[in-house]
């Protein structure tokens, strides 16, 4: 097997990492959330990549294309395809769209990529890092960034708003109420904000649906 290069990680395998068990593959949320979670770090690669923003439009956020030319990479594209073809609709409507592929199309893109066993037959019908101490490094990276109160990348920043977002703080964080993980949050431009404040608001939706 071809050695992989990790040191340029996209958002949403490392947001799949983080919300399932490095060994096992083992989901550690509620299904719903992490499809939400995953289709926000799909917008968010775009938004990464320059590819999107956000505006207001009639009072809601709205997710608008600033380059759409092609992203070498089919999961954003499609996203980004979607959005460039109906750019009227409001931005939890993308949500809840990506959602419904959103962990199929991560898991395949990573399995591409030498990072997850696709589901085999008999017992194992779950995708399974190749590399549990390859699965395990974003969960580290935040945790220990947070214990030495160390300043993140913009992308690490998203990823760690996003862990809070989808309710998997109080699962992976060692320390989930720490004040660097507000800071940080809160010193994300306002695109990245409302993606989080967006995702914030379609999983507490989710969670109130399942009561």
């Amino acid at each position: 097997m071809a050695e992989v290069d990790h040191r340029d990680t996209r958002l949403a395998d490392d947001l799949y990492f983080v919300v399932h068990h490095d060994r096992t593959g083992r989901m550690r949320l509620h299904p719903r959330l992490i499809d939400l979670g995953l289709a926000a770090a799909i917008l968010g690669e775009l938004m990464l990549a320059g590819r999107i923003t956000v505006q207001e439009a009639s009072g809601q956020p709205r997710l608008v294309p600033v380059d759409p030319e092609a992203t070498g990479d089919a999961v954003t594209q499609r996203a980004l395809d979607h959005i460039v073809a109906e750019p009227f609709h409001p931005f939890r409507v993308w949500l809840e769209f990506l959602a419904k592929t959103a962990r199929r199309d991560v898991a395949d893109r990573m399995a591409a990529a030498g990072l997850l066993h696709p589901p085999g037959r008999g017992l194992r019908r779950r995708w399974v890092p190749v590399d549990p101490d390859v699965a395990v490094i974003p969960t580290g990276r935040l945790n220990l960034a947070i214990q030495y109160q160390e300043p993140m990348s913009t992308q690490e920043s998203v990823l760690l708003g996003l862990v809070v977002a989808t309710g998997a703080a109080k699962v992976v964080l060692w320390d989930p109420g720490s004040g660097h993980i507000r800071a940080t949050i809160a010193s994300l431009p306002p695109p990245y904000r409302e993606l989080i404040a967006q995702t914030t608001a379609a999983v507490g939706g989710a969670v109130l649906s399942r009561r």
